[in-house]
């Protein structure tokens, strides 16, 4: 990960600036860099993955324009190639190649990138600048304006406390910004035509794109390590990436002290994978410390996000001081792809399919956010092979009647795709179980017997009462927000809402996002 700030127009107050701007030094530790640019600055902390030495470093110039950008464009040879006849090149990073590819295609270019990336750049010729996020938000954008009105864009919402002047809010993804406007470039919640491919073919074509997927992802200059839950989805990608492997993976879980459901099943398919394995046990303890600074570090109060971050960050803290790991490939995505235990419930394939183009539209506000700054805080970078663009692009396009749960077997079509010898069979056919239970159930419980010792249930009343938008509704949602408001007063509205199953469904009326709560939890926990 990096970090990167573009105000565009005079600054202010340059050491305010300064200070917003180092609040997320940890995304890019390695060296950092405010350069003018037209009458704005942009600027940028480096986290060197590819390319490592300093003709890497950014902000990237042509001429007079200049740009910074957070991300990994995949095949940037491809391109670098075409262009090398027109243009030099100074280093081997991958993002060199935007402002060539810009000056050739202009925004066009945004369509044409197969990358998860932030960016934002100063077109000299034209005096304006332009941001762009790619389409399913996986690396962070936000903006904001000043008291002038001028546009401020960042990598998270903390570079923009006190330099905003009203709402902060994250830049939609898949758009690019251009004259004053947000134009949405790829929409990948939308299906233009529906693929009614047969199962086989399906499954065939899913296995497929998702080895492509995880293949593009290996490629560093960077020592590359993964989340290993024991789960089907992050169990996948480590055994995709073992085929492809000369040396054992290093493989990383996370567990309470007492219950670690996850332990057991990390170290199965860690075996049987023949990884490099590493365990991190965390205590109560460690958990309510930490309570906070991941919250902070979050910019949400969403229970479900913060549930599942309190052992993605504690493993990532350990994985940045006990290794030399920059960059972690991870699981995430193909619960909004595939389904989740509530969408069990769904009353039909258009249903699920609608649910899907929800999750598949907020990701950049839930689990992509939880991904990121989990990791980034920690000076890595996140990899999410689910959330490469024609691997979502085709799961979403398929004919929900073949993705519905109609199997007696959630995520049917993913398990069916890697039948053979890719997992054990534990692992393959395992219940899906939320990370923030699978971790261990007294996590949860810890958290939420906490917060019911912070307030009354006359407190509980009256607090919640203060706020409109997203208003808590336990005791636990209280807590997550009024720590929230701490770090970020009047933000809220940079989420959109609690991350909750769909109440108009039977079966899905419930006052906890976890799965637990649900009828057909059933083996989950186990």
């Amino acid at each position: 990960m990096c970090s990167i700030i573009g105000y565009c127009g005079p600054v202010l107050d340059s050491a305010a600036f300064q200070t917003a701007f180092q609040r997320t030094l940890s995304r890019g530790p390695d060296d950092s860099r405010v350069v003018k640019a037209g009458s704005g600055v942009l600027g940028f902390h480096r986290l060197s993955i590819m390319g490592l030495t300093p003709s890497g470093m950014q902000p990237f110039s042509l001429g007079e324009s200049l740009l910074v950008c957070n991300g990994e464009i995949y095949g940037f040879e491809t391109f670098k190639s075409a262009l090398a006849g027109k243009y030099t090149f100074h280093s081997d990073s991958d993002c060199e190649i935007l402002l060539p590819l810009y000056r050739e295609y202009g925004v066009d270019m945004f369509r044409m990138l197969d990358a998860e990336f932030a960016l934002i750049l100063y077109d000299a010729q034209s005096h304006e600048f332009i941001a762009a996020r790619d389409p399913i938000g996986i690396r962070p954008l936000y903006y904001g304006y000043d008291s002038r009105g001028t546009i401020l864009f960042a990598s998270e919402p903390k570079n923009l406390m006190g330099l905003a002047a009203g709402r902060i809010m994250p830049f939609p993804p898949g758009h690019y910004y251009k004259g004053g406007r947000f134009i949405c470039y790829r929409d990948m919640s939308k299906v233009q035509a529906v693929c009614h491919d047969d199962l086989d073919t399906a499954c065939q074509k899913i296995r497929e794109k998702l080895i492509a997927a995880v293949e593009k992802r290996l490629v560093a200059d960077a020592k590359v390590g993964f989340l290993l839950s024991g789960g089907l989805d992050s169990s996948l990608v480590c055994a995709i990436a073992a085929r492809k492997s000369v040396q054992p993976i290093k493989t990383y879980a996370i567990g309470m002290d007492v219950d670690a459901i996850d332990l057991k099943y990390a170290r199965q398919a860690a075996d049987y994978l023949g990884s490099d394995h590493h365990e991190i046990i965390i205590t109560r303890e460690d958990v309510l410390s930490a309570l906070k600074t991941v919250v902070e570090v979050l910019a949400t109060y969403d229970i479900t996000t913060i549930r599942a971050s309190m052992g993605m960050y504690l493993l990532c803290r350990a994985i940045h001081q006990q290794s030399d790991i920059r960059v972690l490939l991870t699981g995430e995505i193909s619960d909004e792809l595939f389904g989740y235990k509530y969408t069990d419930f769904a009353p039909s394939p258009q249903a699920f399919q609608l649910e899907a183009e929800k999750r598949v539209r907020e990701l950049h506000m839930y689990d992509v956010l939880r991904a990121d700054r989990c990791i980034s805080v920690n000076s890595l970078e996140a990899r999410v092979p689910f959330g490469d663009l024609e691997f979502v692009q085709y799961v979403m396009s398929l004919d929900p009647a073949l993705k519905v749960n109609t199997y007696g077997k959630g995520k049917y079509l993913l398990r069916r795709a890697f039948e053979g010898d890719y997992l054990p069979q534990s692992i393959l056919c395992r219940e899906k179980a939320a990370f923030s239970d699978a971790v261990g159930h007294s996590m949860v419980d810890d958290l939420k017997e906490y917060a019911e010792g912070c307030y009354t249930d006359a407190e509980f009343e009256r607090l919640r009462q203060k706020y409109t938008h997203a208003r808590p509704f336990t005791k636990e949602s209280l807590l997550y927000r009024e720590i929230f408001e701490e770090y970020y007063p009047g933000q809220s509205q940079m989420v959109v809402d609690f991350w909750m199953p769909n109440r108009s469904w039977a079966g899905c009326d419930v006052n906890d996002p976890s799965a637990r709560v649900l009828s057909n939890y059933g083996a989950s926990g186990i």
